[in-house]
């Protein structure tokens, strides 16, 4: 008996097709588990995560991952935070994806379609979070591990100790079902399993090796920290005007650094054109702002006064006024400098004009 050759149109027998979902079987079981537990910790073990009145709520991760996001996806983010209702539908759905397909993964029901929302998942994931990792580019890991994990899934199927596989013993005709075949697991004609293994490995390295040269470069460029820093805060200031009397108003945005820990402004001072310092706000000034004098853009990761001065995570974005402390002054029209000190003493300065 003469071996079919792998580009025929063969379909492989029941135990070639075993051995191919026993081989597998781990890697479906952990992309289940990650799905699921995902899931399952926002629905079940922990629901403050899904509490729009709790600090654990999913919205404030969301927003701090609008610096780093790439491909649009900063302007997704901008717009969702904004419209709640869509904001809070987009995590519940989200999430019950996660907690769905995870599970099906777990139990190996409709495997292909399962794996292939688990790609799409993943996409997403590494379109908001890839840049994040403060040590390493941990979110990119993840994101890009789960692609492959899902495309290879997609390609196998679920051909043992799974749900498709006892559905096909106890319904024979299902195998050769096309809806079966694409969102089941039923067993692919050998010209279809190697084009699609072909298919999904280029997609996979394009995704993978792209990503990691945005992030980190060392492919098509000399390796870089990242177009926006996961580890170092950064602070944007722009739009100021300073008054006469010496009170500054302008714009912040925490668009750099990572969400584990938040900035802190500790000091900030404004320096007249000739490079002579006109105020001075110290730590305890910061810190007695009223929330007034913070106009924040967001209703979640947001500027305001902390123990030692002004405090933000990543995402937050505020109008902030800075009121005078010097009594009787009178600044004359022209170009000043406002620096921030942040506790770790990092300067972040802005050129503004004293109105008339």
């Amino acid at each position: 008996m003469t071996t079919p050759h792998p580009d025929s149109a063969h379909v492989p027998d029941t135990g070639t097709w075993r051995l191919l979902g026993l081989a597998m079987l781990t890697v479906r079981f952990v992309q289940g588990w990650i799905y699921w537990g995902g899931g399952s910790r926002r629905f079940i073990y922990a629901p403050a995560k899904l509490d729009p009145h709790a600090s654990s709520w999913m919205a404030n991760k969301f927003q701090s991952a609008m610096p780093g996001a790439i491909l649009g996806m900063s302007h997704v983010v901008d717009y969702l935070l904004h419209h709640f209702t869509l904001l809070y539908a987009g995590l519940i759905v989200f999430s019950a994806a996660e907690l769905l397909f995870g599970l099906f993964l777990l139990l190996g029901f409709m495997t292909r379609l399962s794996a292939l929302v688990t790609v799409g998942l993943s996409f997403v994931l590494m379109l908001l979070f890839g840049w994040q990792g403060a040590t390493c580019i941990d979110e990119w890991t993840m994101a890009s591990t789960n692609f492959a994990m899902g495309v290879a899934l997609f390609v196998a199927g679920g051909g043992a100790y799974s749900i498709d596989a006892w559905l096909q013993t106890r319904h024979p005709p299902l195998a050769h079902t096309g809806w079966f075949q694409w969102m089941g697991s039923g067993p692919w004609p050998f010209a279809r399993l190697e084009r699609w293994s072909l298919i999904g490995t280029a997609v996979t390295v394009l995704f993978v090796v792209l990503t990691y040269n945005y992030y980190r470069g060392s492919v098509l460029t000399p390796f870089h920290g990242g177009p926006v820093s996961p580890a170092a805060h950064h602070i944007s200031l722009s739009a100021g005007r300073v008054s006469s009397d010496g009170s500054v108003r302008f714009t912040a945005y925490l668009d750099a650094g990572t969400p584990a820990v938040p900035e802190n402004v500790v000091r900030a001072d404004l320096f007249d054109p000739d490079g002579t310092p006109v105020e001075h706000w110290s730590g305890a000034t910061l810190a007695a702002l009223p929330a007034s004098d913070f106009r924040n853009e967001y209703a979640y990761n947001r500027f305001g006064a902390g123990y030692a001065g002004i405090t933000a995570k990543v995402g937050a974005r505020a109008i902030i006024t800075l009121p005078p402390t010097l009594p009787g002054l009178t600044l004359a029209a022209g170009r000043y400098q406002l620096v921030l000190h942040s506790v770790d003493g990092h300067p972040f300065t802005l050129l503004l004009t004293a109105g008339s």
